[in-house]
């Protein structure tokens, strides 16, 4: 079977409007959305009326909706996970609606956020959260995908290890981000990265950044070891979604964008990676 990859992107890091977003992803070839926020409203906090103009704009634009960049697990792991309930379930509810059940979640934030020197010590009970999280998932039919992000407990390549193993259920699945593991200072990241969590992998952002100062770049042009991924992608089999998260121009806590312009350049510069390591896109 021949390796097949899709391409997403969050059309919020394009423009604030859904309309100009898909507008600009149909230009650019892109046949899949990762819906973070549009109208300066996250996704978690859309209603019925927006996800029904959601439908039918990315229906006429001819879009699907890839994942749902959901903000779950960005809250602190000392206050009670009833609030994260309350957002999954809602969350499943706009995932119905859309016609989506891929999540994106995080593993939440310890108390002390200034060093991650103590965060092995928070490992227990962010799988205990997700795992909770987890079953919720997998009875409705959805699939989770934490990312590792800088700040919260799966900052690290070892941590994500722990805790996606730690949770061992299929309706969660690992959300690789190369740049987000530079930033927080992993270095050789899918050399040493691969054969951690490789196997784990049900999505792919696709940012990358420089080792020395974390700034975000192109990718294949920072340390994320771009090209490496795509290969070990392919090798594998990998039947999935690789979504440009590019931060171009702003990298935000919550959020990034990129313009119009800055997309073009982040496509432009993973179809050049796919191209050198024969890697074959489809618009399916």
């Amino acid at each position: 079977m021949t390796t097949t990859f899709t391409i997403s992107a969050f059309g919020d890091e394009i423009a604030p409007d859904l309309a100009e977003q898909l507008t600009t992803l149909n230009a650019l070839g892109i046949g899949g959305l990762d819906l973070r926020g549009a109208w300066g409203k996250n996704v978690v906090r859309m209603e019925d009326d927006d996800l029904a103009q959601v439908v039918q704009l990315c229906d006429a634009h001819g879009i699907q909706v890839a994942c749902l960049g959901s903000p779950i697990g960005k809250s602190p792991i000392t206050e009670p996970i009833d609030y994260e309930i309350g957002n999954l379930t809602r969350i499943f509810q706009v995932g119905e609606i859309v016609g989506c059940r891929r999540v994106r979640l995080f593993s939440f934030y310890p108390p002390d956020t200034s060093t991650n020197e103590h965060y092995d010590d928070y490992v227990e009970e962010a799988t205990a959260r997700l795992a909770k999280l987890t079953e919720m998932a997998e009875r409705e039919g959805f699939v989770l995908l934490l990312e590792n992000e800088k700040g919260i407990v799966t900052d690290t390549l070892a941590r994500c290890e722990a805790v996606v193993k730690g949770v061992n259920n299929p309706a969660l699945r690992f959300l690789w981000d190369s740049a987000n593991f530079v930033q927080v200072g992993e270095e050789r990241v899918v050399g040493r990265g691969w054969p951690m969590v490789g196997h784990l992998i049900g999505y792919v952002h696709i940012k990358d950044a420089v080792l020395s100062d974390g700034h975000v770049v192109p990718a294949g042009e920072g340390d994320g070891q771009l090209p490496e991924l795509l290969t070990h992608l392919k090798a594998s089999g990998y039947q999935g979604v690789l979504a440009l998260e590019p931060h171009l121009k702003i990298a935000g806590h919550s959020s990034g964008f990129s313009g119009a312009e800055g997309m073009k350049i982040a496509v432009t510069a993973l179809r050049k990676i796919m191209a050198e390591t024969g890697c074959i896109e489809t618009k399916g």
